[in-house]
């Protein structure tokens, strides 16, 4: 895994390094015979005097202060999304979204005896759990002032049937655009997936999803209209997409814990837990 950069300067010289080799990959998306090092070097003169910035810096998590000061609670549009469970947390209301230990975020879906009516959201589930979610204050936007992002984040994730957990951004005024940085639907194969009016998606089977491992994009503006994102998982290169028209719409970054759905049912009727630490969002400020 990536170790989180250093204080002061050595901090901002490893966040630069950082940024030069995810650009140098973009210049290499196919991986082929070009020399690493030569390509590293290469897209750091592309990059320049570009200033690095850190907007969630991996301490989010660190106490409850922390978390919302960076995040809020629940999806962007409210408690109900795609699956079978409805989230509840909130500052009162801690028993589904909770910090253990400092540091870690514990998301927990909990299966209800209860009916509680269907999802408000396509296709209109069942509600049979309750659950978590949240998203960052800040939002994800590609355009010429902030061309390069990075987003990553380390997870321990259920992978038995009907649990969905997911890591992802995705459109705040409208859908697409989409990115799955962590997608679980039932097995232990992640989903890393592009939205962008048809879907490119590259499953990984992971070994032990409920370990700590390590799920990143960078993403890079290509085009007036057009990014290309590379997905990784424990710091090796997994894929490169295309998003088309991802340029200049906002993007909200999301943790949540659904259940069902697309990752089958039944689901367990036990407790699940989701848990990440260690999430950071950085990205290249042109001024």
């Amino acid at each position: 895994m990536t170790n989180p950069p250093q204080a002061g300067s050595s901090r901002r010289t490893a966040l630069k390094r950082i940024a030069a080799t995810a650009a140098a990959a973009a210049t290499v998306p196919l991986l082929g015979t070009a020399d690493p090092a030569r390509a590293a070097d290469a897209a750091a003169r592309q990059i320049g005097a570009a200033a690095w910035e850190t907007l969630i810096g991996g301490n989010s998590f660190a106490s409850r202060a922390a978390l919302e000061s960076e995040w809020n609670y629940l999806y962007p549009w409210g408690s109900d999304h795609n699956g079978t469970a409805r989230m509840y947390a909130s500052s009162t209301d801690s028993n589904h979204c909770f910090l253990s230990p400092a540091g870690v975020l514990n998301l927990k879906a909990t299966r209800i005896t209860w009916n509680e009516g269907n999802s408000s959201k396509d296709p209109h589930l069942p509600i049979r759990y309750h659950s978590a979610a949240i998203h960052a204050k800040n939002q994800v936007l590609v355009n010429d002032r902030y061309p390069n992002w990075e987003i990553r984040g380390e997870f321990q994730a259920p992978s038995a049937r009907g649990t969905w957990p997911a890591f992802w951004i995705t459109g705040a005024n409208s859908w697409p655009p989409e990115s799955d940085i962590l997608e679980y639907k039932g097995d232990n194969r992640n989903w890393f997936n592009t939205y962008d009016g048809a879907w490119d998606n590259t499953l990984v089977a992971v070994s032990s999803p409920g370990s700590w491992h390590e799920y990143r994009i960078w993403m890079t503006k290509t085009s007036g209209t057009d990014v290309q994102i590379h997905y990784y998982l424990d710091g090796a290169w997994k894929a490169a997409h295309t998003g088309s028209n991802f340029v200049g719409k906002a993007m909200n970054i999301i943790i949540n814990l659904q259940m069902e759905g697309s990752s089958g049912s039944s689901g367990p009727t036990g407790d699940t837990y989701y848990k990440a630490r260690n999430v950071y969002v950085g990205r290249t400020n042109n001024g």
